[in-house]
């Protein structure tokens, strides 16, 4: 016979994991939904943000059928927006933690998208696209400040946005923390999703060297060029003894997601090699880590 205690051990609710899609029109939040409805979560599309903590207590009553709930809010649900804050505030204070993902992207590529499908922006009103777009930068910036996860698709098709979502979500246990190593060229831009940037441009470029010119820092000559250099390994060294700094104070703050940005001039060469070096020192840190090569092959 079971025991008062038993039963109610056993009807104990399990608080379901929570994550916020949000971000701009046309970045990829659609994607983003479906992807995770792909992995197993269960996806509510445009609920309004003061009914969220409503639909994490029904899935802490599905007995466990509902364990991860995603919930995309966007301007589509203006006037409920400022709710969002309060319902959030309101789930912290019962224990219930939340992730926010927030999609990014240029101008140019905002408006190259709302162009293509021959749709208005939801905010444009009677005006341009871009006003459309300025509107609703103003209205998010708090919230992408708040963001765990910021992801710029300015540059990614659809499966290459969907590969960056599995990434993080796709396992099956939950990692402490997860860094993104990109590198990238100076000339194309800083990448907007960057928390933290490394500049490699004291570094010699291997642009010059003949023989290096055709290669990537993904190839031995190259890397062992660069980090031959004065200065390259003890920058190196240097730089990783500064992310555990970083790293053990992301996790102290609950931040599980880190993009590192490594740029050179081209992001061909130097930004690369000491990319793919910093990433396997990450790992062997024991923060799980992804390594993206946003300009390479761009010239």
């Amino acid at each position: 016979m079971s025991t008062v205690g038993e039963v109610e051990a056993a009807e104990e609710p399990t608080i379901p994991e929570l994550v916020i899609i949000s971000g701009m029109s046309g970045a990829g939040r659609s994607t983003a939904a479906k992807c995770l409805e792909d992995l197993g979560w269960f996806v509510v599309d445009n609920l309004p943000p003061a009914l969220i903590p409503t639909m994490v207590e029904l899935g802490a009553r599905s007995q466990g059928n509902v364990a991860r709930i995603a919930v995309v809010v966007d301007v589509r649900g203006r006037r409920f927006f400022d709710n969002l804050r309060e319902s959030l505030t309101e789930l912290g204070t019962k224990g219930v933690t939340h992730r926010i993902v927030f999609l990014e992207a240029s101008d140019e590529a905002l408006v190259r998208r709302f162009e293509s499908v021959r749709r208005p922006h939801p905010l444009q009103g009677d005006g341009r696209i871009v006003d459309g777009i300025d509107a609703e930068r103003d209205l998010l910036r708090e919230l992408r400040g708040d963001a765990d996860l910021v992801i710029d698709t300015s540059s990614l098709n659809v499966h290459e946005l969907r590969a960056k979502l599995d990434a993080q979500f796709a396992g099956e246990e939950e990692p402490e923390l997860r860094a993104t190593v990109m590198s990238f060229g100076y000339k194309y831009g800083l990448p907007v999703d960057a928390d933290l940037v490394v500049d490699c441009r004291f570094l010699p470029n291997p642009h010059w060297v003949p023989e290096l010119r055709p290669l990537t820092g993904t190839s031995e000559e190259v890397s062992r060029y660069v980090f031959d250099q004065p200065g390259a390994k003890e920058f190196l060294d240097r730089y990783s003894e500064l992310l555990q700094l970083i790293a053990t104070g992301y996790r102290r703050e609950g931040k599980r997601y880190v993009t590192v940005a490594v740029g050179c001039t081209g992001g061909k060469h130097r930004s690369v090699a000491v990319s793919e070096r910093l990433a396997r020192r990450l790992s062997g840190q024991g923060v799980e880590t992804v390594v993206v090569h946003r300009d390479m092959g761009r010239e």
